[in-house]
């Protein structure tokens, strides 16, 4: 290249260099050591263009790459304008995008639901020190909060040991990373701590603070329905319990509590829900009774059946259109490798699975039993829907240790797995609630420990618990429990990425961009 044409190239990149000088200063990085250096280039870059260029100075105006110059600067500028005017616009609307996997900065519709519902503003404190290595996520996780709810949800954060007064407010511990969420002034206050939560436990505990009373979901024993605690769990299946149930359960404002019913007359009047998960012996009459009793005056069930038991409320169930069949459902093409592990993202049109269904969210059903819905024998007032069903290909397997293909006899086509029923009982005499609800599911292994981390799952079972005890807000997807993988970076670091991203690569590109044109423009 000659020695001129070298000339105007530098002069380009000087040009871009000193112009973006500003921008560098103001908008970028801010440093001033990095938009000095940048002019001082630019102008030194500048200096080899007149240098190479000075004989052709007393020519410039009457000479043809006067206007060639010209039109480079106007470029230059033009160029430099649009990018000032990106950052500007970028820099005031504050967008921000999560191109992450597990979309880890995107609040789960549970959390936007919760925070538009709060019926007071709540305010988060947290007791945590700029120093402490949770402050910046912890300041992300509330700024998305507030960003989501800027009426409802107000942060601040607090030195504990600047501030001992409120710490001894709150009974906090000395060295402990706490948050405490408020709600209400005075008299009225009511407060909640968590330990340095994630969105999960955030959520929850909003959730708690703004439930008025105390749901108590009463879960049925007396017949080897699944254990509530793992050390009840058999030693040979240690994972046979619904602890992690019952936990979900006390995190979203449950009370979670055993109930057994031999010997009494009636449910308990403070019962929400009542749950009766893979009983394995058979009811007796009186139990049928008081389960009778309670659905009649307006009660809410959540009945989980599996395979191979029987429990004797086979006519319990028939009176609110629900059949359990014999046998294990099993689909030939919607499975995970196993006709009987079933996956199902067919779905009815049931308020408990809308936001599954907006979402494609496959349940997976490790042994379940299919249902039939009954039109007739019902008794009077019942409503029932299907809510979760297999593909086309499903069938009812009646010998499943012999085969797994359908035989000549066997139910085929699209079964239902879970369905849901009403009934009116406005008129009933001592109601609890006007309208009996009742949810039925062909698998109560959903509910078990190593199962209810499959999030689909757990979102259907909980909806059925908001839907049941007439908790719409409940009805909604839940913050996952997500495996966050992420960089700490400090602001020098941050500084020095901006830097390279939003100033000194496109600048880069600008002046290559440049140069190849001034050298075609040359030939």
């Amino acid at each position: 290249m000659k020695a001129s044409n070298l000339g105007k190239v530098l002069g380009a990149f000087g040009l871009l260099l000193l112009l973006s000088s500003p921008i560098t200063l103001f908008i970028t990085s801010g440093s001033l050591v990095a938009s000095g250096v940048k002019a001082g280039l630019g102008l030194v870059l500048l200096g080899v263009y007149f240098a190479t260029h000075f004989k052709q100075f007393g020519q410039f105006a009457s000479r043809r790459s006067s206007f060639f110059f010209a039109t480079t600067v106007l470029t230059a500028l033009v160029a430099l304008g649009g990018l000032v005017a990106v950052n500007y616009i970028a820099h005031k609307k504050n967008q921000r995008w999560d191109l992450t996997k597990e979309k880890l900065y995107t609040l789960a519709p549970q959390t936007t639901s919760t925070l538009a519902a709060l019926p007071d503003k709540v305010r988060a404190i947290g007791f945590v020190p700029p120093t402490h290595p949770n402050y910046g996520r912890l300041d992300d996780l509330f700024q998305r909060y507030h960003a989501a709810a800027p009426e409802k949800f107000e942060y601040t954060f607090k030195d504990p040991r600047r501030s001992p007064d409120l710490a001894a407010k709150y009974q906090l511990k000395e060295g402990q990373a706490t948050v405490v969420l408020v709600r209400g002034e005075g008299a009225n206050e009511s407060h909640t701590t968590l330990n340095t939560p994630t969105e999960q436990e955030l959520t929850n505990a909003l959730v708690k603070l703004a439930a008025v009373g105390t749901q108590k979901v009463y879960f049925v024993t007396g017949h080897g329905e699944w254990p509530l605690e793992k050390e009840q769990a058999p030693p040979t299946d240690p994972g046979a319990s619904l602890s992690e149930l019952v936990r979900q359960l006390r995190q979203e404002g449950y009370t979670p509590e055993a109930l057994n019913l031999a010997g009494k007359t009636e449910v308990p009047k403070d019962a929400s829900v009542l749950v009766i998960a893979g009983a394995r012996t058979p009811y007796a009459k009186p139990e049928m009774e008081v389960l009778q009793k309670y659905l009649v005056t307006g009660g809410r069930m959540l009945y989980f059946a599996d395979a191979g038991l029987e429990d004797g409320l086979d006519s319990l169930l028939a009176e609110y259109g629900v059949q359990v069949d014999d046998g294990i459902a099993a689909d030939a093409q919607f499975n995970s490798g196993n006709p009987y592990v079933i996956l199902s993202l067919f779905y009815g049109e049931h308020d408990i699975v809308k936001p599954l269904k907006a979402r494609g969210l496959n349940i997976e059903f490790p042994t379940a039993r299919s249902l039939t819905t009954l039109r007739f024998g019902l008794v009077p007032g019942v409503k029932v829907d299907p809510v979760v069903l297999t593909s086309q290909y499903g069938w009812v397997e009646t010998k499943p240790d012999e085969n797994a293909v359908p035989s000549d006899g066997e139910k085929t086509g699209q079964l239902t797995l879970v369905a849901a029923a009403t009934r009116d009982t406005k008129e009933a005499q001592d109601k609890r609630f006007d309208e009996a609800r009742l949810v039925v599911m062909g698998d109560s292994e959903i509910l078990l420990d190593p199962n209810w981390g499959h999030e689909p799952n757990r979102n259907l079972v909980m909806n059925s618990l908001g839907w049941a005890s007439n908790q719409v807000q409940r009805i909604t997807l839940r913050p996952p429990d997500r495996a966050v993988s992420t960089l700490e970076l400090d602001e020098a670091s941050m500084d020095g990425i901006r830097f390279v991203s939003t100033d000194l690569l496109p600048l880069t590109l600008m002046g290559m961009g440049l140069a190849i044109w001034l050298s075609r423009r040359n030939k």
